[in-house]
């Protein structure tokens, strides 16, 4: 499944352990805009919460490691 760019900064930081709250600040978005971000990601990769989004999306997409996830940082 395709996440939007903005979809997949938000899932990087998510994975990387930041807080709505700092994925917010970090993307000068606000704390809504992430949650609605977030349910969105979980809809369309069909994920029970934001663990399983997590793991289904590096699943998905095998060149999204850890190296990856940094340089949204």
């Amino acid at each position: 499944m395709k996440l939007s760019k903005k979809e997949h900064a938000v899932l990087t930081l998510i994975a990387c352990g930041f807080t709505d709250k700092q994925v917010a600040s970090k993307l000068k978005i606000s704390i809504r805009t992430v949650q609605s971000h977030m349910t969105t990601i979980m809809l369309k990769l069909n994920a029970r919460n934001r663990v399983n989004a997590v793991v289904i999306y590096m699943k998905l997409n095998p060149k999204w490691k850890i190296e990856e996830r940094s340089v949204v940082i």
